[in-house]
């Protein structure tokens, strides 16, 4: 069967004005939709971003049961054809020549081309992870902790599928000495999902390197109680033991 993905939209209908001036109006909301597994109880799920101003999805997903969804949203293929489909190939473009001017170490270019993306979706992860990196390989603290400050309010910089630029943000914060934003970085993370022993080890390794040990000894130990075998948290730990000894 054929997961359903594109634009749809809603309406909804207000007043305005008073007595005979009072009328209808209609306003209608664009959204970008895209099928997801089947929930627990193999019921068909979709999930609706909003579409920003410039056309292109933006800001958390809602999951909709089928249903509902088909009672509520009507499709807009030409909206998406025309409007949509080509902000989003411009922002994915942009991105990829972001990333490559930044692994290639042209980093200048790098800051243009992720600025270029923010100002089509300032709420895109990738591009706020990108810009921020490039600004603590440049050994631009500053504007890399104002970067810090937008992303740890983006719950999908958190998700699985950014895993990878969450990591390795996480420690460059932690490298740039940038140990407070570190923590709060981590802390983040931690209330979104308690039981990832990494975010814990990776949070005690910021603990100990802005002097706060007893935090640290607790992390670490959060951390082995989800994976006793977690030889780099045993291994610090004993550390820690022989350094206090």
């Amino acid at each position: 069967m054929e997961k359903i993905s594109g634009a749809f939209s809603t309406q909804s209908v207000s007043r305005v004005g008073t007595g005979t001036t009072q009328r209808k109006a209609i306003q209608k909301a664009y959204w970008f939709v895209e099928e997801t597994d089947p929930d627990e109880d193999g019921n068909r799920v979709v999930l609706v971003q909003p579409l920003n101003n410039n056309n292109v999805p933006s800001g958390p997903k809602e999951p909709v049961l089928l249903p509902d969804f088909l009672a509520n949203y009507n499709p807009e293929l030409e909206y998406y054809q025309t409007q949509v489909y080509p902000r989003m190939r411009e922002l994915k473009e942009t991105l990829k020549r972001a990333e490559e001017q930044r692994d290639q170490g042209a980093l200048y270019s790098a800051q243009f081309e992720f600025e270029a993306a923010l100002d089509i979706d300032e709420r895109n992860v990738r591009a706020n992870f990108g810009l921020g990196l490039t600004y603590m390989e440049r050994g631009e603290t500053e504007k890399a902790g104002d970067i810090f400050k937008r992303v740890v309010t983006l719950d999908a910089a958190f998700s699985p599928e950014h895993k990878h630029l969450f990591n390795e943000f996480g420690i460059n914060l932690r490298k740039s000495k940038l140990t407070d934003q570190a923590v709060e970085y981590y802390a983040r993370a931690l209330a979104i999902s308690d039981m990832d022993e990494n975010l814990h080890y990776n949070i005690a390794r910021a603990y100990f390197e802005r002097g706060d040990e007893a935090d640290c000894r607790d992390s670490l130990k959060r951390a082995l109680e989800l994976n006793p075998n977690m030889e780099v948290a045993i291994r610090f730990l004993e550390f820690l033991d022989k350094k206090d000894g």
